[in-house]
């Protein structure tokens, strides 16, 4: 069963949610969720990202390098 969270938006904020849920015709927790759900993936992904960009054993590639060897035509 799903849990109900509950959060104090800014007025300017609930009248935007409102208006893109009655544009949508979903409900405010529809919007809500989905903004959510959409937010942790991206924040899984960053996460993801930087532990690569922190990992000494996954090499960086240099772009110029990386550049010259896709163009080098034989």
């Amino acid at each position: 069963m799903p849990q109900q969270v509950t959060a104090r938006l800014p007025d300017s904020l609930v009248g935007a949610l409102d208006s893109a849920a009655t544009q949508l015709r979903r409900s405010r927790a529809d919007i809500i969720r989905q903004a959510v759900e959409r937010y942790i993936e991206d924040f899984d992904d960053l996460s993801a990202a930087f532990d690569r960009l922190r990992d000494p054993d996954d090499p960086v590639l240099d772009w110029d390098e990386v550049r010259r060897e896709l163009l080098d035509t034989d």
